[in-house]
């Protein structure tokens, strides 16, 4: 159980895995008033950044979980780093399943919808763990610019157009779920750049350290077509931002 090996090779630089930067997750924190002791559960975690931080800003304390070995390691090697290591934990599972042991404050999904099969079931999990009156956070896209077409909405890693909503229908989309929108975070194009971009220079480094190896060519294919469609659609046509929910 783990992540296709071209998953960590693209962001093997990343400490975030999605397109917010550390400002904008800093600046989230400091919105969501975090309290000391607020305890926090992080599904499809990645490499920690956002638990190990606001442990160290806020004083949080939480249980990340993750099916990526090389992340839930290096997850764990950043809270030593921050000296959070007593505040913060990590599995290494499939957090698809995983409801913790006792209610939590803060129940995250930051840009792993899959995990439930959609928003949905994303709220419906997190739910489970959740204490009445905590608060929910969901990292989701949404298309800044509906595509014209399919084509162009596969262009973007989408299925289709139906994947993602635009910002407005996404928020009444959790509240019909029965939650109020307290409070987001969005992207914007520079930090999709930032997010983007690095894996391009992760992906040569690689690709100059292992010439020969199994992967060599299909990462050579990426790096040769990724940058161009990145900023003819990707750029253009999506957004994604992390949203904070309360229960009704």
């Amino acid at each position: 159980m783990d992540l296709p090996r071209i998953f960590t090779i693209r962001e093997s630089s990343h400490r975030i895995h999605n397109p917010l930067t550390a400002d904008k997750y800093a600046a989230l924190g400091e919105a969501l008033r975090l309290a000391p002791g607020t305890r926090a559960l992080d599904l499809a975690c990645g490499s920690g950044e956002m638990l190990c931080t606001w442990a160290r800003d806020h004083g949080i304390t939480g249980t990340g979980v993750d099916i990526s070995t090389v992340f839930t390691e290096r997850a764990r090697a950043r809270a030593t780093e921050l000296g959070v290591a007593e505040r913060v934990a990590f599995v290494h599972g499939d957090a698809s399943g995983h409801v913790a042991d006792r209610p939590v404050d803060l129940a995250a999904c930051v840009g792993a919808t899959w995990i439930g099969n959609g928003v949905a079931g994303t709220a419906d999990l997190l739910g489970r763990s959740l204490r009445p009156g905590g608060l929910m956070l969901i990292g989701e896209p949404y298309w800044r610019r509906t595509p014209q077409d399919e084509e162009i909405a596969k262009a973007c890693h989408a299925g289709g157009i139906a994947d993602f909503l635009p910002l407005p229908d996404l928020i009444e989309q959790f509240q019909g779920l029965g939650y109020d929108v307290v409070e987001m975070m969005l992207s914007d194009q520079d930090s999709w750049d930032r997010y983007a971009a690095a894996q391009w220079l992760n992906l040569r480094r690689w690709l100059d350290r292992n010439p020969d190896d199994e992967l060599a060519a299909e990462v050579r294919e990426e790096l040769r077509t990724e940058p161009a469609r990145y900023a003819r659609y990707t750029r253009e046509y999506l957004g994604w931002g992390v949203f904070a929910l309360m229960k009704r």
